[in-house]
């Protein structure tokens, strides 16, 4: 059973489609790369995935359960589902450590002796177990998006969702976190990344999925959607990005 089912989803704002039938399973220990021009959709869908944002029309399934159903309780859900933005979101008058074991023990009301062993394991296990006690203007954004990821790992996930998160970085952090996430992916996290890092999809992805005027247009393993696109819009995306010298 997949981890992930996204069933003829829309979503509507105003009188722009954002979301036009898409439909997306995620399997255990896969990672999916959503690719598309800005504005295709992407973040939309990882938002409706986190149920951030209602969907219109069509179900979205965790293990099997419908989360689109109105019963379901949004916080639950979201225990079991890390998001990280690429904004960091991190609170700036807290330090690391708190920031990271915020929601351990106040949503998940785990010990707080525990939470914070966990967090520090986490800290060292990304290179910063020397941070744990600074703030986040004390720390560089590769360093601040690393944290705002071992954020949502402490909650145990079952799912993890990634928006862009590389996309606020100067291009020399880029790799720092680009690095931490194919360690995650190593450790069999299943994960549904926003990117616009080809290149590293077509390394860490098990499949691709074009998102274009927010419909999958096109999806399959990387090798194929990048390096053979079939669809004809799918060639023209990726030969500005080939201009771009992003591929």
């Amino acid at each position: 059973m997949a981890v992930l089912e996204a069933e003829n989803v829309r979503k509507v704002f105003g009188a722009a489609v954002v979301l036009d039938d898409v439909s997306l399973a995620v399997g255990e220990h896969e990672v999916v790369a959503l690719i598309g021009a800005s504005g295709s959709g992407k973040s939309t869908l990882l938002r409706c995935v986190n149920l951030l944002t209602q969907v219109d029309d069509g179900i979205i399934r965790l293990d099997g359960e419908d989360i689109t159903d109105p019963r379901v309780n949004p916080d639950t859900v979201r225990r079991r589902i890390g998001m990280v933005f690429q904004s960091y979101n991190l609170f700036p008058h807290m330090t690391v450590l708190d920031n990271i074991t915020l929601a351990p023990t106040r949503v998940h009301r785990r010990d707080r002796k525990t939470a914070r062993e966990q967090a520090k394991d986490w800290l060292d296990r990304v290179g910063l177990s020397d941070k744990s006690d600074s703030y986040p203007d004390r720390l560089s954004g590769g360093q601040q998006q690393r944290v705002a990821i071992v954020r949502a790992l402490v909650n145990e996930p079952r799912l993890l969702l990634l928006d862009e998160v590389t996309s606020a970085l100067d291009p020399e952090l880029v790799g720092e976190v680009l690095a931490m996430i194919r360690d995650l992916k190593a450790d069999g996290m299943t994960m549904v990344l926003a990117t616009h890092e080809m290149g590293f999809a077509k390394q860490v992805a098990d499949r691709v999925a074009f998102l274009d005027g927010g419909r999958v247009l096109e999806a399959g393993p990387p090798e194929q959607v990048l390096g053979d696109p079939a669809e004809a819009r799918t060639r023209q995306f990726l030969a500005r990005i080939i201009e771009a010298g992003r591929l």
